[in-house]
C-alpha cells in the first residue's frame, strides 16, 4: 500500500506504543530473534522515517463473501495451527487491499467519500512488484489462505472483494460497512507497501483515536490495539520478515488516524502491510507461495488469539 489516494496519504508523525509488542513477542518469538526485535525496539534499530513511493490511485460495489477461485499456486505451509472448531460462532471479515480492475476505473475510484475527518478518494491501484505483481493480486491470495485456515477453526470468514467481483473496488468507507454490517468479531486489511528499496520489513497500522463526523473509533481502539500487537508478533513469528525499517521506530506498529477503513469501523480493525512490494529482498518473499501461506498462518494465530480471549 503506497500513500497516495484514500487511505494512503503519508501517515502523520506518531510515536507508537511499543511495550505492547515487546510482551507479545516474548510469549511468541524464538529467544535469538526476541533479543533482535527487542534491540530494535529500544532504539537500536534503524528508526530511520523514509518518505514512502508514491503510487496511483483507485472503488466500490457490494462484496462477495465465498469464492471457488483458487489460491495463486498451491504450496501450502504445515505450520501448527489451533484446535478446530475453536472459533466456533466468531466472525471475521477480511479486506484484501485493492482491486485489479481498479487501473481501468480511474474515474470511480477517483471520487472522494466521507471518511469522518475529511473526503479521500474511493481507493488506489495499490502498487506491484518491479516485474509486475500485483498487490490486489497479492492481497487476494493471501486473503484466500487466511479464509481456508480460520474456516478450519470453526470461524465465519467474509471477504470484502474476492476474484474478480466487483469489477472495481468497494470504496474505503464501503469496506468498513461490511465488516460493520457482519458485526465482525475482528476485521484485517491486508496490504503491500510500495515504498523505496531498501525501505522492509511489515508494519500493522493501528486506528488512533477518532471522533469526528461519521467516525468514531474510540470504542474500537484498545481491541484493535490488541488484536494488532497479537498479530504482529505472530507474523514476525512465522513469516521471519523483520518489523520495518523505515516506519514504527522498530516496532512493527504504527498508528494512523487518517484511513476510512479504521475511522468508519465499528469493528476491531487493522491494517497489516506485510512487506515493501519495491524492494528486491521483500519482493522475492512476496512472490513466493510458500512465504504467501506463512503469512496467512502468521496473520491467522494472531486472530485466533485475540479471538480466544475477546
Amino acid at each position: 500500500m503506497s500513500y497516495v489516494g484514500p487511505d494512503f496519504d503519508p501517515p502523520q508523525p506518531r510515536r507508537p506504543r511499543r511495550g505492547p509488542l515487546t510482551v507479545a513477542l516474548a510469549a511468541l518469538v524464538p529467544g535469538a530473534l526476541l533479543g533482535w526485535v527487542v534491540y530494535q525496539t529500544v532504539g537500536g534499530g534503524d528508526g530511520a522515517s523514509a518518505a514512502p513511493a508514491p503510487r496511483g490511485s483507485a472503488a466500490s460495489p457490494a462484496p462477495s463473501t465465498r469464492s471457488a477461485s483458487p489460491a495463486d499456486d498451491g504450496e501450502q505451509h504445515s505450520g501448527a495451527t489451533p484446535a478446530a472448531g475453536s472459533l466456533q460462532g466468531k466472525v471475521v471479515v477480511v479486506d484484501p487491499g485493492h482491486n485489479p480492475g481498479n487501473f481501468q476505473h480511474t474515474t470511480e475510484i477517483n471520487q472522494k467519500v466521507d471518511i469522518g475527518t475529511n473526503w479521500k478518494e474511493c481507493d488506489t491501484t495499490g502498487t506491484s512488484t518491479n516485474d509486475g505483481y500485483t498487490e490486489a493480486r497479492f492481497t487476494l491470495d493471501v486473503a484466500h489462505r487466511l479464509r481456508t485456515l480460520l474456516e478450519a477453526q470453526g470461524a465465519t470468514v467474509k471477504l470484502t472483494r474476492d476474484g474478480d467481483s466487483p469489477a472495481w473496488g468497494p470504496c474505503v468507507d464501503e469496506r468498513a460497512r461490511i465488516g460493520n454490517a457482519a458485526h465482525a468479531d475482528a476485521a484485517i486489511s491486508i496490504h503491500a507497501d510500495g515504498s523505496a528499496e531498501g525501505n522492509r520489513g511489515f508494519h500493522v497500522i493501528l486506528p488512533g483515536s477518532v471522533h469526528a463526523g461519521a467516525a468514531d473509533t474510540r470504542p474500537i481502539v484498545d481491541p484493535s490495539h490488541d488484536l494488532g500487537t497479537r498479530i504482529a508478533g505472530t507474523f514476525l513469528r512465522d513469516t521471519g520478515e523483520p518489523p520495518s525499517n523505515y516506519l514504527g521506530e522498530g516496532t512493527g506498529l504504527v498508528t494512523r488516524t487518517d484511513l476510512g477503513g479504521l475511522n468508519l469501523s465499528t469493528v476491531p480493525k487493522v491494517f497489516i502491510e506485510c512487506g515493501n512490494m519495491r524492494d528486491s529482498k521483500d519482493a522475492a518473499l512476496l512472490t513466493s507461495g510458500a512465504w504467501r501461506q506463512k503469512a496467512a498462518q502468521g496473520i491467522s494465530e494472531g486472530i485466533v488469539s485475540f479471538l480466544r480471549e475477546s
